[in-house]
Formats: C-alpha cells, sequence, structure tokens
C-alpha cells in the first residue's frame, strides 16, 4: 500500500518535473503574442489619433480663415462708410466756410455803408446845429428875448402845469383814498363806540368829606392847629375848611394821597377822638386800604378786559392808574376803554384781538410810575414791560401809542387809534384855559408863516384852522398843495388830540361904484 503510494507520488513529481518547462515555454510565447498585438493596436490607434488631429487643425484654420476674411470685409465696409461720412462733413465744412466768407463780404460792405452815413449824418448834424443857431438868433432878434430868458418862459410854464396836474392827481386820490378810509374808519371805530359805552365824568382835584356837624371842625383844626397840621404832613394834601356848612374840602392833584386822607378823616370822625397819635394810626390804615382797594382795582381791570397772565406786580399797577388822572380823566377807566375799544376794532379787522386789548389795557402803565421816576410814561411803560418780559408786540404797541417809534403791527395801530378815541371824545378830558389858548395860537401861527395867507382863524375850540389866501399869489392848483403843507407842520409842530382840520379858503373879490 505505501508502495504505491510512493509509486503515485514519484510518478506525479517526475511529470511536474518534466511539463513544467514546457508550459512556462507556450505561456511566454502566448504572452508574447499578446504583446506585439497590442503594440500593433496602439501605433494603430496613434496613427488615427494622428490623422483625426490633423484633420480638425485644418478645420479649425479654415473656419479662422473665414472669420478672418468676414471682419475684414466688415472692416472694408465701416471704413468705406465711414470716408463716406468724412467726405460729406468735408463738403458742409467747405460749403459753410464759403458762405462765412461771403457774410464776412456783406458786412465789409454794411460795415462801409454805415461809416458812409455816420458821415454823412454827422454832415447833416452840423447843417442842422448851424440852421437852429442861425434859427435861434432869429427868434432872438424877432422876440426881443434871450435864449436864457425864452427858457425860463418855458420852464415857468412847465411848472404850473405840472403844478396844476399834480394838484389834479392829488385831489382824486385824495378823495378816493378819503372816500374808502374813512367808510371803512367810521365803521369800525362807530361800531367799536357803539358797543363801548362809559361814563363820561372827568376827575376832579378835590374831595368833600361831609361832617356831622360844624362843631366838628375845630375838632379836626386842634389846639393851635396841630392835627390839621398832622393830618396835612402824614398825607401831603392841604385841607381846606372854610365856611361850607358841615363839610371839608380835601384838595391835592395826587388822586391816591387825596383818598388815603379822605378815608383816614372819615374813620377819625366816626371813632371820635381826633389827635396826632391817633391821626398817624389812621393813615396807616388808610394806606393799608388803598393797597389792598389798588390790587382789587387791577383784578378787576383785568378781569373785565379779559387780560390773562398779568403778573402780579403788573396788576398792582393796573390798580394804582385807579388814582392817576390825565387831563382830569382817570387813567385806569381811560386804559379799559381802550383796551375795549382796541378788541371790538381788532376783532372787526379780524386781526388778534387778544393782543390789542393786552397793549390797550398796559398802554398808559407807566402813569403809574411817573410821579416817582424821571422820564415820560412811555419810557416808564416800555422798562416795566421789557422787565416783566411783555410780548414785543405789547411793548412796541405801548412805545408807538404817541408816535415816538414808528408801529409795526396793524394792532399797534389800533391802540393808537383806541387812546385817540378815548381821549378826545366830549367830557373825557379837561384842559387848563392857558393850555387851550396856547394850541390857538400856535395854529395860527402856523397857518400865517405861509406865504399868500392873508388870515387864518383858529375854530371848533383848537380842531379846525380856517386860512383865507391872497387870490393873485395862490392859485387854485396851489392850494391843495399849501393845505397838505399846513397839515404836516402841525403834525410836525404840535400836540393834540384826535385831528385837526386844515380848511384852505381862496375868494376873488370885484368892486365898482355906480356914480
Amino acid at each position: 500500500m505505501i508502495q504505491n503510494v510512493l509509486i503515485i507520488v514519484a510518478t506525479v513529481l517526475i511529470s511536474a518535473v518534466i511539463f513544467i518547462p514546457i508550459g512556462v515555454k507556450i505561456r511566454k510565447k502566448t504572452a508574447e503574442s499578446k504583446i506585439q498585438s497590442a503594440e500593433r493596436e496602439a501605433r494603430r490607434i496613434l496613427e488615427n489619433v494622428k490623422i483625426e488631429a490633423e484633420n480638425s487643425k485644418k478645420e479649425e484654420l479654415i473656419k479662422a480663415k473665414e472669420e478672418i476674411l468676414q471682419i475684414r470685409n466688415e472692416l472694408d465696409q465701416e471704413i468705406k462708410e465711414r470716408r463716406g461720412d468724412i467726405q460729406s462733413q468735408e463738403k458742409r465744412l467747405i460749403q459753410k466756410e464759403e458762405n462765412f466768407d461771403k457774410k464776412v463780404a456783406q458786412f465789409d460792405l454794411q460795415e462801409k455803408e454805415l461809416q458812409r452815413r455816420i458821415t454823412d449824418s454827422e454832415q447833416k448834424r452840423q447843417e442842422i446845429e448851424e440852421l437852429h443857431g442861425k434859427k435861434l438868433e432869429e427868434l432872438q432878434r424877432i422876440s426881443g428875448l434871450t435864449q436864457e430868458q425864452a427858457r425860463k418862459i418855458l420852464l415857468d410854464q412847465l411848472e404850473d402845469e405840472l403844478t396844476q396836474e399834480k394838484a389834479a392827481k392829488i385831489r382824486e386820490l385824495e378823495s378816493k383814498a378819503k372816500e374808502e378810509a374813512d367808510k371803512n374808519a367810521r365803521e369800525i371805530i362807530g361800531s367799536a363806540i357803539q358797543k363801548c359805552a362809559a361814563d363820561h365824568t372827568s376827575e376832579t382835584t378835590v374831595s368833600v368829606v361831609s361832617l356831622p356837624s360844624d362843631d366838628m371842625k375845630g375838632r379836626i383844626i386842634g389846639r393851635e392847629g396841630r392835627n390839621i397840621k398832622a393830618l396835612e404832613t402824614l398825607t401831603g394834601i392841604d385841607l381846606i375848611i372854610d365856611d361850607t356848612p358841615e363839610a371839608v374840602i380835601i384838595s391835592g392833584f395826587d388822586p391816591l394821597r387825596r383818598e388815603v386822607a379822605k378815608i383816614a378823616l372819615e374813620k377819625l370822625i366816626d371813632d371820635g377822638r381826633i389827635h396826632p397819635a391817633k391821626i398817624e394810626e389812621m393813615v396807616e390804615k388808610a394806606k393799608e386800604e388803598v393797597l389792598l382797594s389798588i390790587k382789587e382795582a387791577g383784578e378787576r381791570a383785568a378781569l373785565e378786559t379779559g387780560v390773562n397772565n398779568l403778573n402780579p406786580e403788573m396788576i398792582k399797577l393796573i390798580g394804582k392808574l385807579k388814582y392817576r388822572t390825565s387831563y382830569g380823566q382817570n387813567v385806569l377807566n381811560h386804559s379799559m376803554e381802550v383796551a375795549n375799544l382796541a378788541r371790538m376794532m381788532a376783532d372787526e379787522l379780524g386781526v388778534n384781538s387778544k393782543i390789542a386789548r393786552r397793549a390797550g389795557l398796559l398802554h398808559d402803565i407807566g402813569k403809574a410810575l411817573d410821579h416817582d421816576m424821571e422820564g415820560t410814561h412811555v419810557e416808564i411803560g416800555v422798562d416795566v414791560l421789557r422787565k416783566f418780559k411783555e410780548n414785543h408786540v405789547v411793548i412796541n404797541a405801548v412805545q408807538a401809542h404817541h408816535g415816538d417809534v414808528e408801529p409795526e403791527t396793524i394792532e399797534a395801530i389800533l391802540v393808537q387809534a383806541a387812546d385817540a378815541i378815548s381821549a378826545s371824545r366830549p367830557g373825557a378830558r379837561r384842559e387848563t384855559l392857558e393850555t387851550y389858548i396856547k394850541r390857538l395860537e400856535k395854529l395860527e401861527e402856523i397857518a400865517n408863516s405861509f406865504d399868500g395867507v392873508d388870515k387864518s382863524f383858529a375854530i371848533q375850540a383848537g380842531r379846525e384852522v380856517r386860512l383865507i389866501v391872497k387870490p393873485d399869489k395862490v392859485s387854485d392848483s396851489e392850494m391843495v398843495i399849501m393845505a397838505r403843507e399846513v397839515a404836516k407842520k402841525v403834525e410836525n409842530e404840535m400836540e393834540y388830540p384826535g385831528t385837526i382840520k386844515v380848511n384852505v379858503v381862496r375868494e376873488s373879490r370885484v368892486v365898482d361904484y355906480a356914480k
């Protein structure tokens, strides 16, 4: 068994030794054959690739040449077109140059023609001047007037014509303006006055205190006059004790002091004990009452006029106006009346009525301090309003209500008008006879200062001045100008309430006698 196995193994080994080299040779030959086939295939593929590359190269070159040829043709066409445009532009430029040369030639001809005409005109002007000189000499010889004399006559005639035309134009414009302005102003002011009904009573400079009996006069005078002296010294007023039954007159131009004296005297009379110490005590109490009255009067005025947001110190100053007068007119009543009138006119015109009534109430606030401070009541009032940071429009209205500055707003003008209305209405104020006479004399003096005035008369309590002119010196046209000049001079040199009418009268009279 073992031997058989060994024989079989030996046989297999021998076969392997014999056949392995033969198989290797066969495989080698097969591999070499495949390699050669692959190399041949690779060479064939390379040749095909080279052929295809050559063909593609040729095709691309052909396409590139075709594109280049097409671009060249397009460029040639564009060049041809541009050459055509350039040639047409050159033709136009050449034509313009030819036209320009023609125009230059025409201008040269026109310049020569113009120069010739200028020369001819100069010659003609010289000839005309010579002829004009000869005619002037002939006219002077015929008329017997020199050139200056003739010019003066012509200028005088022209001045007369212009004066007549100017006067006619002034009359026309004044008539038209007056018709419209007077109509509107009368409506507005009439409506405001009708709505604002105020009493016309004037303040006086004396107060009367009633006494229970004439025996009280002696007690008021006191031993050796000590009581009356103490009262006069403490109050700064004069007590007049005369034959008037059961009455004592308190005289003084300061209403505030008069009121203190009146209250103190009434308290003394009610108390019955009259001596210097008691007088001093009653005067102090009277002052306190007056201060309270001042505050209440200021609050009442602000409430009645509808003026709000006033500083407490300003309310006291307004109340103090209750004891101030101007030409006999109570300043507080006047201020309230101005505030109401300004408000009503502002409502009619459609402007700010709040500003108008505020400015109207405050326009005379300086009069509350003018006895204690230097300056006009306008200056003092403006300083007070600026101190309390008042509205600029209100300050301007206060500053302009007597014409110290130009009014900047309609409200300021309305305050001016309301102030004039309140001050100049009948019974509102009184003026001394001396002031009244001086105003009339000044009016006539201004009227007589104009050349050609024969007589002048101040009439209607100084509200009109009438001028009688000489007819041979003042013409109808010059009357209009004279009236305006007189009015302007009155405005510049005089102070007066309301308006003054200037009436110029020219009469021609011829007198003859039948014998």
